[in-house]
């Protein structure tokens, strides 16, 4: 059995806390919803901020909803050493003694001591797609990818398993161009 998974590309975005939330855009600013993302409960946001590095900025980076816990950025490599900012290949949450930056909005600054992460490549599952898959949570994976003669193999790819997940693949914008990947497209889950 073919195990296959769609693949998408996630471009540089920001969760806020509700401590940047407020700086910000305000005390007491609630996000905006415009469009529901793959993965359950996600949003993109209307509202947009400028990400600052030592090297550039960003001025108008998306903000992904809900709050979440902690504030954290996610930036391809290339769009990490365009800003010059230093930022490690991490799981989403994984922040600690990652990159800095400053966080621009209409109504102040967020300095981010840490915070700035090119996001590890994942696939988002449920119990069910991982039980029907013979996947575990954690378990790193390979997908190949065959689309529009730029075929590669993804290594490295951690499995997330959770009840509220869709399953879906995130990859990065410096990895989708690399395999010059269209929306829409699944890849295959290859085991060892």
């Amino acid at each position: 059995m073919k195990k296959t998974v769609l693949i998408e590309t996630s471009a540089r975005h920001v969760h806020l806390s509700r401590e940047a939330l407020d700086v910000l855009f305000g005390q007491g600013y609630e996000l905006t919803p415009v469009k529901e993302l793959s993965q359950p409960g996600q949003f993109a946001c209307e509202e947009r901020v400028e990400v600052v590095g030592p090297k550039g900025s960003f001025p108008s980076v998306a903000i992904l909803g809900p709050v979440r816990p902690e504030t954290q950025v996610e930036l391809s490599a290339t769009d990490a050493r365009s800003i010059g900012v230093t930022a490690p290949i991490r799981e989403s949450g994984d922040i600690k003694g990652s990159g800095a930056c400053k966080l621009v909005g209409p109504k102040g600054t967020y300095d981010l001591p840490a915070g700035v992460i090119i996001a590890k490549r994942h696939i988002h599952m449920t119990p069910a797609d991982a039980e029907r898959l013979g996947l575990e949570d954690n378990q790193v994976v390979k997908v190949r990818s065959d689309y529009a003669q730029r075929s590669l193999i993804f290594d490295d790819v951690v499995v997330r398993v959770n009840e509220n997940y869709s399953l879906a693949m995130h990859i990065d914008t410096d990895e989708s161009n690399a395999a010059n990947l269209a929306p829409g497209y699944f890849g295959e889950i290859l085991v060892d």
